[in-house]
Order: structure tokens, then C-alpha cells, then sequence
């Protein structure tokens, strides 16, 4: 069987470039006589790799100076308890909940200081981006928390909140790298890589320095520490050295493809074939409120669950897999993150027209 259009919301699909560059290096990189998977973390050659990503990674997102680049461990679900751990100076911050994994950095930071709601669109699960343009901000906030893409309910903050003056936290883990971003009207910004950019187990954190002190909360293990890391070029332990390898030639896929503009114009046109389709079919419909469609992750539903199984049953044979939805919604689920080719989308929508004209 050949290669699949594989709509997982993470670990996905990756450039098929990068995946053919990796395997060429794989018994030997760049004549070390070693496979990057055995190489010491320690060794010029890796440092080389690693100083690279980073290099590329500001030079696409453009990350002023004062903001340091971090390759960790423990994905995004670390990050929950790291940042209060860092950042709850005066043991407050307020959270703004608009799916699974807002709610679950919130619990997380419950534990170790008052964690406040302060929006949410629970009531309507998570199927919109609630008003933030002038919120209940707590006066000692420590941070304000989003989570800007919500894979599983396919939401994504096109305008960012007020945080009137407080430090913007905001997990980008399933759409880094879509689009361009304005880094310096966020405190940190960090995501996990397994969705867009490169292999489970590499979670990158962009934080501003004044954010990165000595005065953790007490009983902080050192790993947690961002200043740690930071001092230590993110090489205090080993790091995921693989992982990296394979997000600095995606970066580097990424100069080549021209960029994040380009990649909005591409994620913009993928996502457009989709929706329309959504917006004009019998059968099937979105379950996103229109201003808040995610262009990465995007859930539809028949209303029949017994047809929604069968859909996926038949997508998979059909060579288009991973389309079930979450359990918390049901239906089905298209994540369309930058490696997915456009082809795979209009193979999608030809594969949902030909359903819906069997199953009406």
C-alpha cells in the first residue's frame, strides 16, 4: 500500500520531503558515519543542529531578541504545571476555557495557586470562541491563559483577548506555524510539536527573558525551572535530539514553501474547499460557529451516528484515515495542518459527495 492522506489531529502527517531527507541521513549524517539517533547531544555536530532550528525557527516566526527559544520535554501537558510553577508570583491567573485542554492547564494550575475562569463556551461545547474584548481581568493575574487552536472543536482565536496589561500564556500546540504571528503581544507561547511541525515528544516554548527568573514557586524540581533550561541552551539534559532534527528540516521545508505567509494562503485555500463544501452539503454540516472555524482542525457531523461510523469505515478503506472525531463530539474530524497536500482535501470532499449522493 502506498502512502495514505492520514487526517490524524497529532502525531500527523509530515512533508514527504523532509521524511525522504531524514531517510537518506538516516545510517549516516552528513558523513558523521552515525544516524542523528545516535549521536552525542554533546557533540558539534548536534550542536550544529540544534543552533540551526533555532536560527531558522526565529527567522520564520521573526522572534525578537528578548525572547528565548526552549526545546523540552513532557509536551504541552508539562507546560501545564511549568508555567504557574514559574510564573505564579502573586499565586493568581486567570484562564480562559474554550476546550479539553484550556480546562486541563486550569486544574493543573488550581493546584498550585487561585486559578480563575474567566470566560468559557462550555454551555455551547466549545463550538465558539467566546468574547474576550473586555473581560473580568483579576487585578493580581499573574498571566492570562489560552489556548488559541482547539483541535478537538475545531475553534481558533482569530482576535486575541484583552488581557488589559497582563502577560499573555498561550498554547499554539495545533496551530504553530500556520500562519505569521506577532510574538511580542504574548508572554510565552508554546505547543507541542507532533501536530504541525515534526515527531511526537518535542514541546517548543518561546518565552520573554523578564518572564525567566530564579524565583520559581517553592519546591519547583529543576527540571521545571525555564531559567534552567534557558542557561543551558536547552541542552541541561539530553534533549528529544531526534525530534529536533526533524523540526529544523521542517522549518527549513517551510522557508522553502516561502514561509508563513505562504502557508496561510495554502492553510486558507485548504480549509476554504472544506467549509464550502460543509456549508452548501445535505448530509453533512460543520459544528463551528463560521467567525471561529480553525483552518487546522475540522470537525463535521451527519447527525446519525450509525452514518458517521460508516463514513469513517469507508473514508480508511478509501485510503483516507484517521477521520473519527473526538469522543467528546462524535462525527468526524479533518485535521488539515500544513503537510497535508491539497490534493488530500479535495480527495476528501470528493470521497464526503459521493457519500452523500449514496446515503440521502
Amino acid at each position: 500500500m502506498g502512502r495514505i492522506f492520514n487526517f490524524s489531529a497529532g502525531p500527523a502527517m509530515l512533508p514527504e520531503e523532509v521524511l525522504k531527507e531524514a531517510a537518506d541521513e538516516m545510517l549516516d549524517y552528513r558523513g558523521t558515519g552515525m544516524s542523528v539517533m545516535e549521536m552525542s547531544h554533546r557533540s558539534k555536530a548536534y550542536e550544529a543542529i540544534i543552533q540551526e532550528a533555532e536560527k531558522d525557527l526565529r527567522e520564520l516566526m521573526n522572534i525578537p531578541d528578548n525572547y528565548k527559544v526552549l526545546f523540552l520535554q513532557g509536551g504541552a501537558s508539562q507546560q501545564f504545571a511549568m508555567i504557574p510553577l514559574n510564573l505564579m508570583k502573586n499565586k493568581v491567573a486567570d484562564y480562559i476555557i474554550t476546550g479539553q485542554w484550556a480546562k486541563k492547564a486550569y486544574k493543573e494550575a488550581s493546584i498550585y495557586g487561585k486559578a480563575n475562569v474567566i470566560a468559557s463556551s462550555e454551555d455551547k461545547t466549545f463550538s465558539y470562541i467566546p468574547d474576550c474584548s473586555d473581560l473580568p481581568i483579576s487585578e493580581d493575574a499573574d498571566y492570562v491563559y489560552i489556548c488559541e487552536n482547539n483541535t478537538i472543536y475545531g475553534t481558533k482565536f482569530k482576535t486575541l483577548p484583552n488581557t488589559k496589561g497582563k502577560t499573555l500564556v498561550a498554547d499554539i500546540s495545533s496551530c504553530f506555524l500556520s500562519e505569521p504571528v506577532d510574538v511580542s503581544k504574548y508572554g510565552i507561547l508554546y505547543g507541542g510539536v507532533q501536530k504541525n511541525i515534526g515527531p511526537a515528544g518535542v514541546v517548543i516554548v518561546i518565552i520573554r527573558e523578564d518572564l525567566i527568573t530564579e524565583d520559581t514557586l517553592p519546591g519547583t524540581p529543576t527540571m521545571l525551572k525555564y531559567k534552567i533550561h534557558a542557561d543551558n541552551q536547552s541542552l541541561y539534559n539530553t534533549p528529544p535530539a531526534y525530534g529536533i532534527y526533524i523540526c529544523g528540516k521542517v522549518f527549513q521545508w517551510i522557508k522553502r514553501m516561502g514561509g508563513l505567509e505562504a502557508m496561510k494562503v495554502r492553510n486558507e485555500k485548504k480549509a476554504a474547499i472544506l467549509y464550502d463544501f460543509l456549508d452548501q452539503s445535505k448530509l453533512f454540516k460543520g459544528t463551528v460557529e463560521k467567525k471561529d472555524r480553525s483552518l487546522m482542525n475540522v470537525p463535521f457531523i451527519t447527525g446519525n451516528t450509525e452514518l458517521d461510523a460508516k463514513f469513517v469505515k469507508e473514508a480508511k478503506e478509501a485510503g483516507l484515515e484517521n477521520l473519527k472525531g473526538h469522543r467528546t463530539v462524535g462525527g468526524m474530524r479533518a485535521s488539515i495542518y500544513n503537510a497535508m497536500p491539497i490534493e488530500g482535501v479535495q480527495k476528501l470532499v470528493e470521497f464526503m459527495k459521493e457519500f452523500e449522493a449514496k446515503n440521502l
